[in-house]
């Protein structure tokens, strides 16, 4: 079995949308989680406060250096993430789009290096 990132792509100049409408967001998403849940297919999923509360470390001659902020600029940036289990790419996918309906934003799924140990 794999492990696969649906990445949320959320652009970074957008404003928030209208309580009723995240309301329903988030019911949507809870939905997901749980048909996640009951295939069997859930790891692990959260959302993450905005880029502008980054922190990057990068090795240079062997010091550590820490620099506020997102590493690069854009006009999107991961809002959040789900990992989940999936036998082959399509199921992965097929999770992407309904990770992609829920949130009502683009979702990037991309797989784990090697196979998972069950």
């Amino acid at each position: 079995m794999k492990h696969y990132l649906l990445s949320v792509i959320q652009p970074s100049s957008a404003e928030k949308p209208a309580p009723e409408v995240l309301a329903e967001i988030r019911r949507d998403l809870e939905v997901f989680h749980q048909d996640l849940k009951a295939a069997g297919a859930w790891v692990f999923a959260g959302g993450l406060h905005g880029p502008s509360t980054a922190t990057v470390v990068r090795v240079k001659d062997g010091d550590a250096l820490m620099t506020d902020g997102p590493f690069a600029e854009g006009k999107e940036h991961i809002g959040g993430l789900c990992i989940v289990k999936a036998p082959d790419l399509d199921s992965a996918l097929e999770w992407g789009r309904k990770a992609a309906r829920a949130t009502t934003l683009p979702i990037e799924v991309r797989p784990f290096l090697g196979d998972v140990a069950e």
